[in-house]
């Protein structure tokens, strides 16, 4: 039994460095909500010397926001937005002799592709026009990863480890209640849960089935690097397998 377990790089939460060495696999910001070259380069070394997989992080282009709100961008627009952004990672990926293996979306374009087959289909077109063999990661269960698989694109379904969950199995929306979990013994059974059950509570104590192939913990949670130590000792504890997506 394995599962990846991926984390959001590059955005200036200031714990890289340690919460790095216990993922397998990491999400780097392209530019648009945060991050700039060097630290593109700089993030990309640091998962080069761990043996962690790398994945491009493409966004609105939205800093002020960090990328969390909705913006009124067409399809073209947003095909265009993640091309650029990640055609950026993979040329930092080449100058520094590793892989770029996948592209998860981040914040308010996840959330709002996750639904919006128009925009799912805008991002599977930028990620084919580049690589077909990338894995594009989308919210485990909704419409977007049908579309990935449409455009023959191969699509790793996810679950988060800080996030609520609603009864439908969609994220609490960021400010409201139960939007975070914090607490690392509760975040490491949740991760347990959903590797080894493919289950998770939502804020109700409804429990949803979520299929996931790997799970996020963000790396802009507060005591991130000590969260994932926490996920990492119950899973070793539960013989689960964490891997890096595409091995």
């Amino acid at each position: 039994m394995g599962i990846d377990l991926n984390c959001d790089m590059g955005e200036g939460a200031g714990e890289d460095a340690g919460i790095v060495p216990l993922v397998s696999s990491i999400n780097v910001a392209c530019g648009f909500h945060a991050g700039d070259p060097s630290t593109i380069r700089e993030t990309v070394r640091l998962a080069a010397r761990h043996g962690v997989a790398v994945g491009a992080h493409p966004s609105y282009p939205d800093r002020a926001g960090f990328g969390r709100a909705p913006m009124a961008r067409t399809p073209a627009q947003v095909r265009d937005d993640v091309l650029y952004q990640v055609a950026a990672v993979r040329a930092f990926c080449g100058a520094e002799g590793v892989p770029l293996v996948h592209v998860k979306p981040h914040g308010a374009l996840y959330n709002v592709a996750a639904q919006d087959p128009e925009l799912a289909r805008a991002i599977g077109e930028a990620v084919r026009e580049i690589d077909p063999s990338l894995v594009v990661v989308c919210l485990a269960g909704s419409p977007m990863a049908g579309v990935i698989r449409s455009l023959g694109l191969r699509c790793a379904e996810e679950a988060f480890a800080d996030r609520g969950y609603t009864p439908r199995g969609t994220l609490v929306p960021r400010g409201q209640p139960g939007d975070m979990v914090e607490d690392p013994v509760a975040v490491a059974d949740r991760v347990a849960t959903l590797a080894r059950d493919r289950r998770v509570t939502s804020v109700t104590g409804i429990p949803v089935a979520v299929a996931a192939d790997t799970i996020c913990l963000h790396g802009d949670t507060p005591d991130a690097a000590r969260l994932a130590a926490a996920i990492r000792e119950r899973l070793a504890r539960e013989g689960v397998e964490v891997r890096p997506l595409g091995r």
